[in-house]
């Protein structure tokens, strides 16, 4: 058994004691009841503040334990032993944080690779006003696929069998104009269903997150998206 000295005794009792002690002192410190049972309720946080970090935490005790050890021939296997667990605690914690974390994906023209060489059969670039031709909703293009990179559960109800030759085609997504409004922030849409408008400005809350300026004709990409999308 591992010896408790003097000083980590005299650190224990004080902590049994304080609780206790802070409350009795409270009780005559203040002009009336509820100003004690605040000054109370402060003690107390502050105590349990204290605590957490000297005797509820896994390193603190880890450390004390490698000292009460140190002059024993179980000490390397203790340090061995410590190093094990923390890995484990700590590690095991991260795995299990990392869950619950939304993982990036590269669907709807969200992907951070890239787009060189450009296909020449991509008529638009990042930048430009668009009309959708249906809706009538204007916007301007932020990102391209070279054909529809959605979930598959998405393009079946989007393209019935009539329309499955539109997923093979290039796609933009849309920063839709709030001036319309459409309802949507945002759009997905095959090229052939959007056409290029010039002298129209856009405006939506992103805007400044992907560009810089207008310049009359297409939006300045700031320079994170120039580096996806070089020749736009």
């Amino acid at each position: 058994m591992p010896h408790i000295n003097a000083a980590a005794a005299l650190q224990i009792s004080m902590l049994l004691f304080a609780l206790p002690a802070q409350y009795f002192i409270s009780q005559w410190y203040g002009t009336d009841s509820a100003e004690r049972i605040q000054i109370t309720k402060r003690l107390i946080i502050a105590s349990w503040s204290i605590s957490t970090r000297s005797y509820l935490s896994l390193d603190a005790w880890a450390d004390c334990l490698k000292l009460w050890l140190s002059k024993t021939r179980t000490s390397l296997y203790v340090e061995l032993l410590i190093l094990y667990f923390r890995n484990w605690y700590y590690g095991d914690n991260k795995t299990k944080s990392g869950h619950n974390e939304a993982k990036p994906h590269s669907y709807l023209a969200e992907s951070t690779h890239v787009h060189s060489p450009k296909p020449e059969y991509i008529k638009f670039r990042v930048g430009q006003v668009i009309i959708h031709r249906r809706f009538g909703y204007s916007g301007v293009i932020v990102g391209w696929d070279v054909k529809a990179n959605t979930p598959e559960e998405q393009l079946q109800p989007r393209y019935p069998p009539v329309k499955q030759d539109l997923k093979d085609t290039p796609h933009y997504r849309i920063l839709i104009n709030k001036a319309n409004g459409f309802g949507k922030s945002t759009a997905y849409v095959p090229e052939d269903e959007i056409t290029v408008i010039m002298g129209l400005e856009v405006y939506h809350p992103d805007m400044e997150t992907y560009f810089s300026g207008y310049d009359g004709s297409k939006y300045i990409m700031q320079p994170w998206l120039k580096k996806l999308y070089p020749h736009d």
